[in-house]
């Protein structure tokens, strides 16, 4: 049952804006009865994909065939295109007209390789905070093409059926109701997987801050919201960032929020964040495709520059694969893949990442530690693509659009499709439910954790 009510209900419970998010009582969640079985947590972390995009056809999901009067897209005034406005591919210097794609696309969604395979990347589409929350148009989720720089190519989707995560999802449960947590980008959703929480730059440099009329709407774009508040990509001050950002001014200075990190270290319990290209990064010769702004612990205080948690809990995917094969997982993983197999549009392709995520779960499965694992595979955010489903409206931060979200364990509900409402923080309400850890904020407290998915012993 999608438990709807419950987000609704948690708009009364936070605090003013200013304070960006209400601290929660520090009681942990009651207890689940044979949660204890779940010995390891592994958490899959993938890039820019709404669930139209990839799931919108998978049987038994609410899917493109109840898209109904989102699917037509209508412009910035409100009124219908007859049309799709032509696809731009973001890729070009300058950016241009995508010739791989018909500039007269009827205005609904389109299955996007008839003109281009999964095997290759599309343009990329905007996906900052104030444009989500535009293109979501109080639920209406009409204006993804009027609000994008590649027009058209929002309304794209992909027939999931040839993906080896699709066969996956089939065999285990895919959750269609899963959004992630804030609006905007990837930086932002990191943290909100992290903290819970947006993180702070105040005093930031004029240039960076956004400026916003009487109503809260976007009258210039930035980094910053007009109260302190960072929600579009900037780097940590902390490494590893782009040696070109010579101006610290221009990074956002270390953060000091509680994170799930340090709650899993209060109560002794193992945890790392792994991700693809960490130790080229902090050496300082990053791989091109190595994106700062997807490792969020790095932004904070207690895991900063030469810090022994840093060393003991931040590391790289070596050291996961490693850990893996050994049986030495940690009890609770964070995994982020390298850009090439993230699946992020602009620098990847669907099916490369996908395709490394089916291969590192079955590698779990031959390992010692998936007797007692939950896999949660799930994206940071939409990355500028469509979806139908408005998502339910809690509080200034989100939750954003609908990401697909697989529960893989061998507890997992076989061949079930989650109906029920979960968001980016349902992820650390699992684990601070089955660890029994006093939630971050208001938004992990109230969240539903993912157990309806499982079949618990």
């Amino acid at each position: 049952m999608r438990n709807v009510g419950l987000y609704l209900a948690l708009s009364t419970c936070l605090v003013g804006l200013g304070a960006g998010y209400a601290r929660a009582q520090p009681a942990p969640p009651p207890a689940r009865p044979g949660l204890d079985k779940i010995g390891h947590v592994i958490v899959l972390y993938l890039e820019n994909r709404s669930f139209d995009n990839l799931y919108g056809l998978f049987p038994g999901a609410e899917g493109l065939a109840q898209a109904g009067t989102a699917a037509p897209q209508v412009d910035r005034d409100g009124k219908p295109y007859a049309v799709l406005p032509a696809v731009v591919n973001t890729n070009a210097k300058p950016p241009a007209v995508d010739g791989r794609f018909p500039n007269d696309l009827p205005n609904r969604p389109f299955r996007i390789e008839q003109y281009v395979p999964l095997d290759q990347p599309t343009g990329d589409l905007v996906h900052r905070w104030y444009q989500e929350q535009q293109q979501i148009d109080d639920g209406r989720m009409d204006k993804f093409a009027a609000v994008s720089d590649a027009q058209g190519l929002a309304m794209g989707y992909y027939d999931g059926s040839a993906l080896p995560m699709w066969q996956i999802a089939k065999e285990y449960v895919l959750a269609d109701h899963f959004f992630h947590a804030a609006f905007g980008g990837s930086f932002l959703n990191h943290f909100w997987l992290t903290c819970a929480c947006s993180p702070r730059y105040d005093e930031a440099p004029e240039a960076m801050v956004a400026r916003e009329d009487a109503q809260g709407r976007m009258v210039r774009d930035g980094v910053v919201t007009p109260d302190g508040f960072a929600v579009n990509t900037v780097q940590s001050a902390n490494m590893p960032h782009a040696p070109t950002i010579t101006d610290r001014s221009k990074l956002l200075p270390p953060q000091t929020a509680t994170t799930i990190g340090d709650r899993l270290s209060d109560k002794g319990v193992s945890w790392a964040w792994y991700s693809g290209g960490w130790n080229d990064a902090i050496a300082g010769h990053p791989d091109k495709l190595f994106q700062f702004h997807h490792q969020p612990f790095a932004y904070f205080a207690q895991f900063g520059d030469n810090t022994s948690a840093r060393a003991e809990h931040l590391k790289d995917e070596a050291d996961f694969l490693k850990a893996i094969d050994d049986g030495t997982l940690p009890q609770v993983v964070f995994y982020k893949p390298y850009g090439s197999d993230n699946e992020h549009p602009g620098y990847a392709d669907v099916l490369t990442g996908d395709q490394h995520t089916a291969a590192l779960i079955r590698k779990i499965q031959a390992s010692p530690v998936w007797r007692d694992s939950v896999i949660l595979v799930t994206y940071d955010e939409n990355g500028g693509t469509w979806d139908h489903v408005a998502p339910p409206k809690v509080d200034k931060w989100g939750p954003g659009t609908r990401v697909p979200t697989i529960i893989v364990s061998p507890f997992a509900k076989r061949g079930y499709v989650d109906h029920t409402t979960y968001d980016t923080t349902s992820v650390l309400k699992l684990i601070e439910t089955r660890f029994q850890l006093a939630p971050l904020t208001s938004r992990d407290a109230q969240a539903n954790d993912l157990t309806n998915a499982l079949q618990l012993p």
